[in-house]
């Protein structure tokens, strides 16, 4: 492996996830590292259709970068709808979004297609 191969993969641990239902370790069937350095962790996150995630959070806000989109609803820990993508306009694919940080909750796929975003979050 080369120098920066090597650079790029190393992770700041002074920059980790601190919450302990954390996307990465909560929900890892549904997000998956792509980088991570003390600015910034990029994650895949894919929910295929029919599907949810385990209930996790995310401590950082986000640029999101949307590959494909589907309805979905977002619900608290005690099952509390958050958000309902479903009668709301989808964005275009390829189209970039921001979200703040998330706190505990679960994604269902309530649509058709796959649901795929790259989440950049924004260390603090």
């Amino acid at each position: 492996m080369n120098k920066l191969a090597r650079h790029l993969l190393v992770r700041d641990d002074r920059a980790m996830a601190t919450d302990p239902i954390d996307a990465l370790s909560a929900a890892p069937e549904n997000h998956r590292l792509l980088f991570e350095n003390d600015k910034v962790r990029i994650l895949d996150t894919h929910v295929a259709p029919g599907s949810a995630t385990p209930v996790h959070a995310h401590e950082w806000p986000a640029a999101l970068y949307v590959l494909s989109w589907s309805e979905f609803v977002r619900r608290a820990e005690d099952g509390t709808i958050l958000a309902d993508s479903r009668g709301r306009p989808a964005p275009d694919l390829g189209s970039g979004l921001w979200i703040d940080p998330l706190p505990p909750h679960s994604v269902e796929n309530v649509g058709s297609t796959d649901l795929r975003i790259i989440a950049v979050e924004v260390k603090g």
